[in-house]
């Protein structure tokens, strides 16, 4: 018989914000994953430094009763998986260890999408994480930036995703930041199906459509 402890999945000990380096990239819709990241050294006081055998900012601390890290890869977006396995790597960890907080264009601003696994969607990040890892079956958190204006141009979508939030969209970004916090520390309470069951179907209200 199979002990049912053994079919737990690993607990989280490291969560991963996708965006990219530089001030050039601060606060656009692409770089939330990073916004979102900072919100959880904030709150739970860890704080990062740059670890340049893990190209990407990182910090330590105990958060729910185990070791947690909080990462941001310096490399471009599109290299993000390097950072993530250089981690993984050192610390032994599985990809099923990993939570990545990244924007996603499908969800509008103020909606959450937590899943255990899945496709990377268009998303260079995730190509990159799910090249280097190996498997696309590592749990995930999108944060909705919204669709470009005007859907179907490329140059439309790349000057979106790398533009900055509305005004009336910058209004409730804080609270949003807040309940992908708040997702997070459910799903390290409680485990991911419980904070996938309460925050995928939230959303915070005040932009207009």
């Amino acid at each position: 018989m199979v002990d049912s402890a053994q079919l737990a999945p690993p607990p989280i000990s490291l969560i991963v914000g996708l965006g990219n380096p530089g001030a050039k990239y601060d606060r656009t819709r692409h770089n939330v994953g990073f916004d979102a990241i900072d919100r959880l050294a904030k709150r739970w006081q860890i704080p990062l430094a740059e670890q340049r055998r893990f190209h990407g900012e990182l910090g330590e601390g105990m958060v729910a009763g185990q070791r947690m890290r909080l990462l941001k890869p310096n490399t471009f977006m599109n290299k993000s998986g390097q950072s993530v396995r250089a981690v993984l790597d050192w610390y032994k960890l599985l990809p099923q260890q990993v939570l990545v907080l990244y924007d996603d264009m499908d969800l509008p601003v103020g909606k959450l999408r937590i899943r255990l696994s899945g496709s990377a969607g268009g998303h260079n990040g995730m190509k990159s994480l799910i090249a280097h890892l190996g498997t696309q079956d590592f749990p995930r958190l999108r944060i909705g930036i919204s669709k470009a204006a005007e859907a179907g141009a490329a140059k439309d979508t790349i000057s979106h995703v790398l533009g900055k939030f509305t005004p009336e969209e910058l209004q409730i970004l804080p609270e949003v930041l807040d309940m992908a916090a708040d997702a997070v520390e459910l799903a390290l309470r409680q485990g991911m199906e419980k904070s996938m069951s309460l925050y995928n179907g939230r959303s915070v209200d005040g932009v207009k459509s």
